[in-house]
């Protein structure tokens, strides 16, 4: 087996939760992308990944950026947005953030949503990524993502998970065409997140851990387990992710 993650791992997708930094350091990660959590409970989270249920729950984004702030350059905030409530707040906070969330499972949304939309013009405006995980349900599929990413080609959009199942494989044959949608490898299989690096290729493959809800060294020994060549590895671990972010050179 190659070599362990390089010394720059940046993870893309993690939550603000007690001892996040400190895990980081233990675990040997540099930086996190980091969002609002705890939004809603696990029950409460399943049951509307199969059924489209609105909920109203408020990220505290203004808890991400004082800790992103107070960090040292480790924590990047993205802002987790309700396309129905948030269209103005993030337009107003944008220029503080540096990505944004958008989460059909918790808010019950359709990519369609003009909300959606909205805030979507808004990241292509501050050239932020947009994180999203895609569901079963019509309307948050990976083909509706697509469409949505085609109506915006200068955003870069990230397909959390690698798909809602853990073995989305249909889900990345369909956006492996779309040249702006990369993956996100947290949760998923191994499997997947080898066939991810197949149909998309490096340069479209981001490490994460989804932090609180899966402990980092879970993904890290994924990662190990891929065995990958050096380049491939400083890709996924960093590389990708700093051009997203517009952090190469900082």
């Amino acid at each position: 087996m190659k070599p362990a993650p390089a010394p720059n791992v940046v993870d893309f997708h993690a939550r603000l939760a007690p001892g996040l930094l400190t895990t980081m350091d233990a675990c040997g990660i540099t930086r996190a992308a980091v969002s609002a959590g705890g939004l809603v409970d696990l029950d409460t989270l399943s049951d509307r990944l199969v059924e489209a249920h609105r909920g109203d729950e408020p990220a505290d984004n203004a808890a991400v950026l004082r800790s992103a702030q107070a960090s040292g350059g480790r924590l990047l905030p993205f802002f987790f947005a309700d396309p129905r409530c948030d269209v103005e707040a993030y337009a107003k906070a944008a220029p503080d953030f540096r990505g944004l969330e958008i989460s059909p499972a918790v808010h019950g949304v359709r990519l369609d949503d003009p909300g959606v939309t909205a805030l979507v013009a808004t990241a292509a405006e501050h050239h932020h990524p947009v994180y999203l995980v895609c569901l079963g349900r019509p309307g948050t599929r990976a083909a509706d993502l697509v469409a949505l990413a085609t109506a915006f080609p200068t955003v870069d959009f990230v397909f959390g998970h690698c798909g809602f199942t853990g073995l989305d494989a249909r889900g990345l044959a369909t956006i492996a065409p779309q040249p702006n949608i990369a993956a996100e490898t947290s949760g998923c299989f191994t499997a997947v997140a080898r066939l991810a690096l197949a149909r998309l290729g490096p340069a479209r493959v981001l490490f994460g851990t989804e932090y609180p809800l899966q402990d980092p060294r879970v993904e890290l020994a994924k990662l190990a387990a891929l065995d990958l060549e050096p380049p491939v590895l400083r890709a996924m671990t960093s590389e990708n992710a700093l051009r997203l972010l517009g952090e190469e050179n900082r």
